[in-house]
């Protein structure tokens, strides 16, 4: 696991704390998740591939039962789905899809904090060798 990725990933959880509970608190708490994923995969000493498929099916199983706005829903599942279609995924690339929707949805300060993690996702060693 990157510990830089995982650091930026923990400052989208720190936004939690702003949120009163409702579809806002889980949106941002379903961004958090999606980068804790992302950040457990990137890097030379990521996740095994069976250990990530568990990962993805415990967030599949996590996101779908949170409330959240419209356009974040389709920017996690579209992004759920780019990391189970291959074992191979670019972390930053999934997430920097998800800035965006989370900007529409909750505002610039998770979405700058989402921002960070890319950021951080981009620096990471890449994943070569498992």
């Amino acid at each position: 696991m990157n510990e830089t990725v995982r650091a930026a990933a923990d400052k989208v959880a720190a936004t939690l704390t702003k949120e009163a509970r409702g579809p806002r608190r889980n949106g941002v708490f379903a961004l958090w998740l999606v980068a804790r994923v992302a950040a457990d995969g990137v890097g030379p000493h990521g996740a095994s591939p069976r250990a990530q498929l568990r990962r993805l099916d415990a967030l599949d199983r996590r996101l779908s039962s949170l409330s959240v706005a419209p356009p974040l829903r389709r920017a996690l599942i579209g992004a759920l789905r780019q990391f189970q279609a291959s074992d191979e995924w670019d972390a930053a690339l999934v997430l920097q899809q998800l800035v965006a929707p989370a900007r529409e949805a909750l505002g610039t300060g998770v979405a700058d904090a989402m921002l960070a993690v890319v950021r951080a996702a981009r620096a990471a060693p890449m994943d070569g060798d498992r």
